[in-house]
């Protein structure tokens, strides 16, 4: 066993350092109106045909040309990343014609509220019972420099986080809580979702991404175990209707006796007291009608 096993003391931490990763934040870019950069192109065309005698022409087309590939169209609901000479310099956010940095890279990031539905995964709960399990993730990215520098593909990113998420939720907590008492997947979906939510939530926050919702859209055992959990669950609610059953059955039969005796109906030895708990017990419990036997002669013939 080596020195640094967790079994000789040691506490396991993450491969890596904090170094490695892109420390970049949104930041707003330098932009105008577009429209100002097409009456300067219009300028520098004018300009380009008053000398066109002269062997400056050049020079107008030239500046021109920069105008020109420095428009930019956001879209509603899109956001245009600018990158110049390899160095981020802002994001346009709001949506228009703009007329931006010359000479820079613009990258197209939605910032719309996305979702997207999880394979089915098979995984053991916390009683080491194998179940298949599916999520929704509603997200929408919430800083576009973290989105597009600090991981290669944001999309790719958050489903896998996702998955690995949901797994991680699934191991945490049984199927099914038999007792009540405790959370389970089935029968705490509400806190499931919320633990499922912060879970995901705090896997991608390094790819600038905010998590609106996580709902768990599918839960059921694994085909190979469904039959025989399924027959656990009748026995359970076999067992609890008996039990709720006999419980009624009991007090019926304390309230008989104490109003016979409390209106001195009929005066009853412990025998007889027996017997009748016995039969009474057997009316209420029994899943058949009983059929009645009408006795003709005294109590004790």
């Amino acid at each position: 066993m080596s020195a640094a096993s967790p079994a000789n003391g040691r506490k396991a931490e993450p491969v890596g350092h904090a170094g490695a990763r892109v420390d970049i934040t949104q930041r707003p870019a330098l932009s105008l109106n577009g429209w100002l950069g097409v009456l300067a192109s219009a300028a520098c065309t004018w300009w380009a045909v008053a000398a066109a005698t002269s062997g400056w022409v050049w020079l107008p087309i030239l500046i021109g040309l920069f105008i020109v590939t420095a428009l930019q169209v956001v879209a509603p609901g899109q956001t245009a990343v600018v990158q110049f000479l390899g160095r981020y310099v802002g994001t346009v956010q709001r949506p228009g014609f703009w007329w931006v940095v010359p000479l820079t890279v613009r990258r197209q990031v939605s910032i719309r509220v996305r979702n997207f539905e999880t394979d089915h995964l098979k995984v053991n709960d916390a009683d080491g019972n194998p179940v298949e399990i599916a999520a929704i993730v509603v997200w929408q990215v919430a800083d576009t420099a973290k989105s597009t520098y600090a991981v290669d593909d944001y999309r790719n990113f958050v489903s896998v986080q996702a998955e690995s998420a949901l797994r991680h939720v699934a191991t945490s907590h049984p199927y099914d809580d038999p007792s009540g008492t405790g959370t389970s997947l089935r029968g705490s979906t509400d806190l499931v979702a919320a633990d499922l939510a912060r879970e995901v939530a705090t896997r991608v926050a390094i790819a600038g991404v905010e998590i609106i919702e996580v709902r768990i859209s599918h839960l059921a055992y694994a085909p190979e175990i469904a039959q025989a959990m399924l027959r656990r669950q009748q026995a359970n609610a076999v067992v609890a209707a008996r039990s709720r059953i006999v419980e009624g059955a009991v007090g019926m039969v304390e309230l008989a006796l104490s109003r016979l005796a409390e209106h001195e109906i009929v005066d009853l030895d412990e025998e007889r007291k027996a017997s009748m708990v016995s039969n009474l017990l057997v009316v209420l419990c029994g899943e058949q009608p009983p059929s009645p036997v009408v006795n003709a002669g005294s109590l004790y013939t």
